[in-house]
């Protein structure tokens, strides 16, 4: 089905699609940078694990309300509009970030942050969809690690060596939104607009008509990546400090990096193969690095842990680039806004349920055993992939019988 984006000349198109990969970078960027600095929050203003929960289930509540309500509506309105509104509400979210002096300034900014983030990344990765369709898998499953290793590294930096920690990055990310501005006015509408946009707003998760068998086939495996990715996320910096005794805020960032950027690198190593033969492999590889990580915790041992994080990466990359690149493979033009929503609503349940259960626990039994179970969930969640995948492959080879 042809596209308003087969219109534009090649060339045109690969520039474009490269500035809109930029521009999820800076989104995902943005949404990790308060990470390195939830510890300089807590001392200056003194708040418990349980506000630093708080804080952190906010963004994913607004997030997931935000997918499930506009996450399809760049299907029937366009990509542009909807993006749009979402930049405008992202530089919100930073100048609240900026002028933040409390708990509360910081809640709301975090809730405004998610709200954007929610809409930009599905509208975002269908136009990715729409302008390179046999690009978009791999661009769909590294810019969002590059993102987060980005602003978790960046912001590291800063507040490490930088004054004003908690003031600098958000204004070097206003510098970067002024430039998303432009890269936006200069492009075209990439999807035709049809009908039923007041419909899309009606909150739901729906998998488009003939897809669900292939869509629920990648669910193991995006679940399991997407919880580990919480589990650094939300414990990571917290666990070098106060378990691994490495005070330098910088580490903090490194280790979310470790995660994301060896990710990435390995997304666009293994991007040749087929996204459905990295499926079993990633949840493996998942499930292992997690192990030798926690392994690491037991012994104290920092080294191990950045090994296992590192073959954690591994599996984190290949998994990205098998579930996104089967969503590309597989999303019509008229339902690639609503299909990666239903990805993103996934990815986030998976990435923030366990995070809040596990700041709720750490109040009460403490961090190391709150990590180490954790770390398990990540583990059985990495193994149910590879024993998803065999029974798929065992019920194809069984229909496939005369």
């Amino acid at each position: 089905m042809s596209t308003p984006a087969d219109a534009l000349h090649p060339t045109r198109r690969g520039r474009l699609f490269a500035a809109v990969a930029g521009a999820v970078v800076l989104f995902l960027a943005a949404s990790s940078v308060p990470s390195p600095l939830y510890v300089v929050y807590q001392a200056q203003w003194g708040f418990s694990a349980s506000t630093l929960t708080a804080i952190f289930a906010v963004y994913v509540l607004f997030l997931l309300a935000s997918l499930l309500v506009v996450g399809g509506l760049s299907d029937h309105v366009g990509r542009r509009p909807v993006l749009a509104v979402a930049l405008a509400v992202q530089t919100v979210a930073v100048v609240l970030f900026l002028l933040a002096g409390n708990v509360t300034m910081l809640l709301l900014a975090r809730a405004v942050q998610g709200a954007a983030t929610g809409a930009a990344i599905t509208a975002m990765a269908a136009t990715l969809v729409d302008l390179r369709p046999e690009r978009a898998g791999l661009a769909n499953a590294v810019t969002p690690l590059v993102g987060l290793a980005l602003g978790a590294l960046g912001c590291g930096l800063l507040v490490e060596y930088a004054p004003a920690p908690t003031r600098l990055v958000y204004g070097v990310l206003l510098a970067g939104f002024a430039v998303v501005a432009v890269v936006l006015a200069l492009l075209p509408e990439t999807a035709s607009r049809r009908a039923g946009a007041l419909a899309s707003l009606r909150p739901r998760v729906r998998i488009p008509s003939g897809l669900r068998t292939e869509v629920l086939a990648i669910v193991p495996t995006l679940a399991a990546s997407w919880a580990l990715g919480g589990l650094y996320l939300s414990l990571g910096p917290s666990v070098v400090v106060e378990l691994f005794g490495l005070r330098s805020h910088l580490v903090g960032g490194i280790v979310v990096t470790l995660l994301c950027g060896v990710g990435a690198l390995s997304a666009v190593a293994v991007f040749r193969r087929t996204p459905e033969t990295l499926l079993a492999p990633a949840g493996g590889l998942l499930a292992i690095g997690t192990l030798v990580t926690l392994g690491a915790l037991v012994l104290d041992s920092p080294p191990a842990a950045a090994g296992g994080t590192v073959i954690a990466g591994v599996g984190f990359g290949a998994a990205s680039l098998a579930c996104f690149g089967t969503l590309a493979r597989i999303a019509a033009p008229e339902t690639r806004g609503e299909l990666m929503a239903v990805a993103y609503v996934v990815a986030y349940l998976a990435f923030s349920l366990p995070a809040v259960a596990a700041g709720v626990a750490t109040v009460q039994v403490g961090l190391r055993p709150v990590a180490e179970v954790y770390g398990l969930v990540v583990v059985v969640l990495g193994m149910s992939a590879v024993v998803a995948r065999a029974l798929v492959l065992r019920t194809r080879r069984r229909g496939a019988r005369p």
